[in-house]
């Protein structure tokens, strides 16, 4: 059994990257934290750190493990968490995974909403994009995506949300950015910026429809995530392609055009717990999360199906052009 308050302490020396700093940061002592990292290194039988100018970096093996004691670390402090709600009579918990632009444009709405109506219920939200993740930390609601038929999860009912398509980014002074639409062979000789390097199915969608139209794009700049790729969008640097959804608040100097010949599309869906169904958090937070889905962009995507297979009210105040304004 590994000593989890020595993972602590070597999570610590890898951040800082020296024992005195290390031991400055947690109050201790340099022995005391040399002592810690000398039994771990027993326990494990690997060498996990190695000396580097002054400093201390983690081997290849002290990588791996860094990584793992996060994870653990970080089920023990929602654990103690949930011993401490559990104390104070509070045993009400909603633990929610989300996709990145999802979590950024919907759920501060839902989480204040809910934080609201139910003061005694502890929210944990996780940003987590992989579908995979569902499976490993059994949130009680999971919002994913995905291009083609729902996955189906043990334990889980599936709804979908939305299917909503994607939409060119481009400079404001660039020779499209006058255009309200673009076909998606027109940006074959434009610089591209990558926007999820993680290569999951949002990304997906837009290379097969630029496999569709003949061509691979030419990335110049690789980001993680949609709003680095439209900051290097707004300076000029290239353009970008991304869900309507993740060009909700584009920069100054950014505007966004739609995509045709063929149109990328995603389709946004949750999944529900059937353990936590009857759960009235639970119910709500469906409920606001339909909400948000029908009024997305004022109503311009495409809400799926509600549940008896009929389609929902077109959402009160839509527009009928589809342009993104700058």
């Amino acid at each position: 059994m590994i000593d989890t308050h020595r993972l602590m302490v070597f999570r610590s020396v890898v951040a800082t990257g020296s024992v005195a700093a290390a031991a400055a940061t947690l109050g201790y002592s340099p022995s005391a934290i040399s002592q810690h990292l000398t039994a771990l290194q027993r326990e494990t039988g690997l060498r996990l750190l190695e000396r580097v100018g002054r400093g201390l970096v983690p081997t290849p093996a002290g990588r791996v493990i860094a990584g793992e004691a996060a994870k653990v670390l970080d089920e023990l402090t929602a654990l103690g968490s949930t011993v401490s709600d559990l104390r104070a009579g509070k045993a009400n918990r909603l633990t929610i995974n989300s996709f990145s632009s999802a979590g950024t444009n919907w759920m501060p709405d839902v989480v204040a909403t809910l934080t609201h109506e139910f003061p005694d219920t502890r929210i944990r939200l996780r940003i987590v994009d992989e579908l995979a993740a569902v499976s490993g930390n059994r949130p009680d609601i999971a919002l994913t995506v995905r291009l083609d038929k729902p996955a189906q999860i043990s334990g889980y009912t599936h709804r979908d949300l939305m299917t909503e398509p994607y939409v060119a980014v481009v400079p404001a002074d660039h020779e499209l950015a006058a255009r309200t639409s673009v076909d998606v062979a027109e940006l074959e000789r434009y610089r591209w910026i990558d926007n999820d390097t993680s290569h999951g199915p949002c990304r997906q969608a837009m290379l097969n429809a630029c496999a569709a139209a003949g061509f691979t794009p030419r990335f110049v700049v690789e980001t993680t995530d949609y709003p680095s790729a439209l900051r290097f969008v707004a300076r000029g640097v290239g353009i970008t392609v991304v869900p309507r959804l993740g060009a909700t608040d584009l920069p100054p100097g950014a505007c966004a055009l739609e995509l045709a010949n063929p149109t990328p599309r995603r389709t946004v869906c949750s999944h529900i717990k059937d353990s936590e169904s009857y759960n009235p958090v639970v119910a709500r937070t469906m409920e606001l999360l339909e909400e948000l889905a029908l009024r997305a962009h004022g109503g311009l995507v495409t809400p799926s199906a509600d549940r008896d297979g009929a389609p929902p009210r077109a959402a009160e105040g839509a527009q009928s052009s589809t342009r993104t304004t700058r």
